[in-house]
């Protein structure tokens, strides 16, 4: 008994299919897909500039303590 070993798999990228990926694709992003409108995309753009401003904050807030925290416990040794 011997090891049976499948014959190898042919990989074909036929070129129709493709084409028309990209033509369904094309056509969904022009037809179907709702784009935010302009004063949409500055009020999100704003809040995720607030909201990027305070994480950075609480992040830089908790970095200082940690690190005034460490100084203290390691001078006292």
């Amino acid at each position: 008994m011997g090891v049976r070993i499948s014959p190898p798999v042919q990989k074909e990228i036929k070129m129709s299919k493709l084409r028309t990926y990209f033509q369904e694709t094309t056509s969904e992003l022009f037809t179907k897909v709702t784009w935010p409108t302009w004063p949409e995309l500055q009020s999100s753009a704003i809040v995720v500039m607030i909201a990027s401003i305070i994480i950075a904050l609480i992040v830089y807030l908790m970095d200082s303590a940690f690190s005034n925290i460490l100084k203290l416990l390691y001078g006292m040794f």
